[in-house]
């Protein structure tokens, strides 16, 4: 891969990843530009990563929060206030794990990366994320997330394992459909895209663990990482200041 499209592709994944317009879309269309190879998993999961990173540092205090959390839930201490968020998360996250399973033992993941499948997503969901934020009031905020409503997001955030369909695009509709201010709504997006990405690149990691790549392209990777930490970290912070 040339020095020009590795930096590509991690920029273009760090801004849309948190824009509403599916990044896994824009990674497949840049690889269906240049030649496809098992590299290019390895670095899907490099700009995942880096994306991520920037999630955990803009929203350190929640991750922190919601990090602490899990040893009491562990210890069945359903009354402490850290718990809440961490059970949400959980519970948010589990039904898109179940359908990515589901689709990546049938073979069907593989079916879905096309660009006619991406073309008709990305059309039919910003229509319907514009519809909503149009009609829908903004009465709540982050702090009123309640299970029920992480449920609900997380039925929609599976969804989003089409191709063309964003993930934070189809979780703020869902916010916003449920009530949430716009900034709020890209809050518990952002939070909710940690526990499921960093899955996500679980797994296709375990697919590359045979793999050997040369030093040279672990260098790759590296730079790959921090590039999509930075254009995802100002990209993030550029689209919360536009909400505020």
């Amino acid at each position: 891969m040339t020095l020009f499209h590795l930096v590509l592709l991690a920029i273009v994944q760090g801004i849309t990843e948190f824009l509403p317009i599916s990044s896994s879309a824009h990674l497949v269309l840049l690889h269906e530009m240049g030649e496809p190879s098992e590299s290019d998993i390895a670095l899907d999961i490099a700009v995942h990563l880096g994306s991520i990173l920037a999630v955990v540092l803009y929203f350190r205090p929640d991750v922190a929060r919601a990090v602490a959390g899990l040893g009491p839930l562990l210890r069945g201490r359903l009354d402490d206030e850290r718990v809440f968020l961490t059970l949400a998360l959980i519970v948010a996250t589990l039904p898109a794990l179940v359908l990515g399973a589901v689709l990546a033992l049938t073979g069907w993941i593989n079916h879905l990366r096309n660009p006619t499948v991406i073309g008709i997503t990305m059309i039919v969901f910003g229509l319907a994320l514009y519809h909503v934020h149009r009609t829908r009031p903004e009465t709540r905020e982050a702090g009123t997330w309640r299970l029920r409503d992480a449920v609900k997001m997380g039925l929609w955030q599976a969804v989003a394992l089409v191709p063309g369909v964003s993930r934070s695009g189809i979780t703020m509709m869902s916010a916003r459909q449920l009530g949430f201010t716009r900034h709020s709504a890209a809050k518990l997006s952002m939070l909710m895209s940690i526990p499921i990405t960093l899955a996500t690149g679980a797994f296709l990691a375990l697919e590359l663990r045979a793999s050997d790549f040369s030093a040279g392209f672990v260098s790759e990777i590296a730079l790959a990482t921090v590039l999509a930490f930075g254009a995802a970290y100002a990209a993030l912070a550029l689209m919360m200041r536009f909400l505020d």
